[in-house]
């Protein structure tokens, strides 16, 4: 399967997932809006998902892929069952420490950490409180996730662990559906949410555990002990942690700054549902795959096959998020409005969340680069090269956020966000750069270059577009709405890949070779 087809597979699996995560999105905003409850639930939710990707992405896609890779390669299934099973054990000892001293001391840890600006005492407070140790355990069960992912990726199994979100979506879904068609309180809304978000991470804990179970691959508790694996893999993923939670510790500082202004800490998470769906399906399945794929090439010291890896990452990767870009940054108002507009969420927070979402766009090229640029170190078992980065990163993000959010209100949060991750790209790159890990091949560096051609075209035609329509794709009957904007999409799309496949920007061979594996599965019968 070429390089292309195992982006497409992870992609598309993500793509599902973002979907309906635009429809839980829509149907949360329609019944809470941006009030106290929807600030309330957002600011719990983004605990655990802090949590998740420092201890969980962020350590073993980062530390424990390469580690894994190397027993698998060096000692073959035997060598790295040991392995995993002795991480297994060490890491549900610490989780349920870990979880039991946050859900003793959440109310402390929203009164500080979560929401410092929510008032002491109050209903919003006294619900964050709840619904956060309500979820909490929700962290267990996606670290235990992330190993088993970790595992089929290093398989090259990559569909099942991608597919796995889905289920969250889902689980909210049907939450949301029922406590509306039941006529729930407010409160009771938030209350069901947070419930579906634990039964989801049981139900992907149980995909994934079939997974590897089907695979061949089983495991089983031993006796907790630091062996010499153990105490490597827990050195090289702290700084693999915090690198890897870097996103959600600037989104959880922004949400600290923003959260002293009612419904802004909302309007940051409609507006990131959004800027998140190229971001996620793209760069989430570019790490994935990149991560898996460079550990086994380098362990086979294959140093040719790494720089091929990485020049198609960076081609894939730039050629579908720069349009993004362009559509982000020429039509906020009409995409969000589109999607949220309705019900409790007003024209006011559309057009503030449509600012919010450019000043996220800015970003959108540098944080595809981190995800390209990052498994070059992984990769090699250098963590600590990119934990400087996400350090330089979250200062930037900290000083910016408290300048602008002041000046210019919640869009500053996004833009800080963004000129943050450009620092922290820009870092990254010089480094591969100046040790001479990664230099873009020449080929790579005209593609580039017709790929940000053709995105100006494209973002010449939405400009045109946008100046002809732009009224009613906000005030137009919904068909209309749904027409324009649709066939801005389509067009622009249409315009962007004819130039970039005319002209070679993307790479025709792979492409075609990809469609025509589609189009067989597509034929295939069932059975």
């Amino acid at each position: 399967m070429s390089l292309i087809a195992k982006f497409s597979a992870v992609g598309g699996a993500t793509m599902a997932s973002r979907a309906l995560g635009f429809f839980r999105e829509a149907l949360i905003a329609a019944i809470l809006g941006a009030g106290p409850v929807a600030d309330a639930f957002y600011a719990a939710f983004r605990f655990p998902n802090l949590f998740r990707r420092l201890f969980a992405e962020g350590a073993f896609n980062s530390a424990f892929v390469p580690l894994f890779a190397r027993e698998l390669e060096g000692g073959g299934r035997d060598a790295a069952r040991r392995f995993a099973e002795q991480v297994l054990s060490v890491l549900l000892c610490i989780l349920i420490a870990l979880s039991a001293f946050a859900m003793i001391f959440m109310p402390y840890l929203v009164e500080t950490v979560i929401a410092a600006r929510f008032e002491t005492g109050t209903d919003k407070f006294d619900i964050t409180v709840l619904l956060t140790r309500i979820m909490f355990p929700y962290l267990t069960a996606m670290s235990l996730v992330a190993m088993l992912s970790g595992i089929l990726n290093s398989f090259r199994r990559y569909f099942l662990a991608a597919f796995a979100p889905v289920l969250l979506n889902v689980a909210m879904i049907a939450a949301l559906l029922a406590a509306w068609r039941l006529g729930a309180s407010e409160r009771s809304v938030g209350l069901w949410l947070a419930w579906s978000v634990v039964s989801s991470g049981v139900l992907q804990l149980m995909l994934l555990v079939f997974g590897v179970t089907r695979e061949g691959f089983s495991m089983r508790p031993r006796f907790p002990a630091f062996t010499p694996a153990v105490r490597r893999l827990l050195w090289l993923a702290f700084p693999a942690a915090v690198t890897g939670g870097i996103t959600q510790i600037n989104l959880l500082v922004g949400q600290n700054i923003a959260s002293v202004k009612e419904g802004a800490i909302a309007v940051i998470n409609y507006a990131d549902r959004l800027f998140q769906l190229p971001l996620g399906v793209i760069t989430n399945a570019i790490g994935v795959v990149l991560l898996a794929e460079l550990s086994r090439t380098l362990k086979a010291n294959d140093i040719a096959e790494a720089a091929k890896l990485q020049n198609r990452s960076l081609e894939f990767g730039l050629a579908l998020i720069l349009p993004a870009v362009a559509g982000f940054l020429i039509l906020p108002e009409a995409l969000i409005g589109l999607v949220y507009e309705r019900g409790a969420f007003t024209r006011e927070t559309t057009l503030l969340s449509s600012q919010v979402l450019a000043g996220f766009s800015v970003g959108l090229p540098a944080f595809t680069l981190i995800a390209i640029f990052r498994p070059g170190f992984y990769a090699r078992e250098d963590m600590q090269t990119p934990m400087w980065g996400a350090a330089a990163n979250a200062a930037v993000n900290i000083a910016l956020s408290l300048i602008l959010f002041p000046r210019i209100g919640v869009a500053g949060i996004a833009i800080a966000t963004s000129v943050a991750g450009w620092v922290n790209a820009i870092f990254l790159g010089y480094v591969l750069w100046n040790r001479k890990l990664f230099r873009p091949s020449s080929a790579t560096v005209k593609r580039l270059a017709l790929i940000l051609a053709g995105t100006a075209i494209t973002g010449g035609f939405l400009l045109g577009w946008n100046g002809a329509f732009g009224v009613a794709m906000l005030d137009g009957g919904p068909a209309e709405r749904i027409g324009l904007v649709v066939g801005a999409v389509l067009i622009s799309a249409a315009l962007y890949f004819g130039f970039a496949l005319a002209t070679g920007a993307i790479a025709r061979d792979e492409f075609m070779r990809l469609l025509r594996r589609n189009g067989r599965k597509a034929k295939a019968p069932a059975g």
